[in-house]
């Protein structure tokens, strides 16, 4: 059976979409500063797309193959953050409003991992040193 006019139409349209939409988009290539900062962009993406097509059935058999259709899409790239590596530590630099709690308790994700890490260390027993 012949591929369809809609299903080349709706195959171009993702191949768009996904030109524009990959991983590099949602966390992007990293930035690193002379002073060995990796700086990272964190963006939010959003997108949507519609195809839609029609065959003309007519009387007259000239028209049998005729077929009408097109397609849209749409992307929204918003960027929210940044992670920032130096020193071995991770921050997040956040750039929406951080009112919301759910931002708020992502946001210190790192540094709470950093003070559990360093109080376990802490309070690690020191290993005896053996006589000799």
């Amino acid at each position: 059976m012949a591929e369809h006019p809609i299903q080349n139409l709706m195959n171009v349209t993702m191949d768009k979409i996904r030109q524009m939409v990959d991983s590099n988009t949602i966390v992007g290539k990293p930035i690193t500063t002379d002073d060995g900062t990796t700086i990272l962009p964190v963006s939010k993406v959003s997108f949507g797309f519609a195809s839609a097509g029609t065959d003309f059935d007519g009387k007259n058999a000239a028209n049998k193959d005729l077929f009408g259709g097109g397609s849209g899409a749409g992307v929204n790239i918003q960027p929210v953050a940044f992670l920032v590596v130096k020193d071995g530590c991770v921050r997040t630099i956040q750039l929406s409003d951080g009112n919301n709690t759910v931002d708020r308790a992502l946001t210190m994700i790192p540094e709470l991992v950093e003070k559990v890490s360093a109080l376990i260390k802490k309070d690690e027993p020191a290993a005896p040193k053996s006589e000799q």
